[in-house]
């Protein structure tokens, strides 16, 4: 289990890590979007990646 959590840690920086290093100014100015954005909104677009994260992880295992 403890293994599994390392993994899927470690793939999540590398997918965070993608766009940086593939489109740094692309990243940038989706950066500076975001912080402009309200809290509402931010929140709202976690939930949805969680649920989203969590439904593919039940279909797939």
């Amino acid at each position: 289990m403890t293994q599994d959590l390392l993994a899927a840690l470690c793939l999540v920086l590398i997918i965070e890590g993608l766009m940086p290093f593939l489109a740094p100014s692309g990243w940038r100015n989706m950066m500076l979007s975001l912080a402009q954005t309200d809290d509402k909104n931010i929140r709202l677009l976690g939930l949805v990646s969680m649920l989203l994260g969590a439904g593919l992880l039940s279909w797939v295992r």
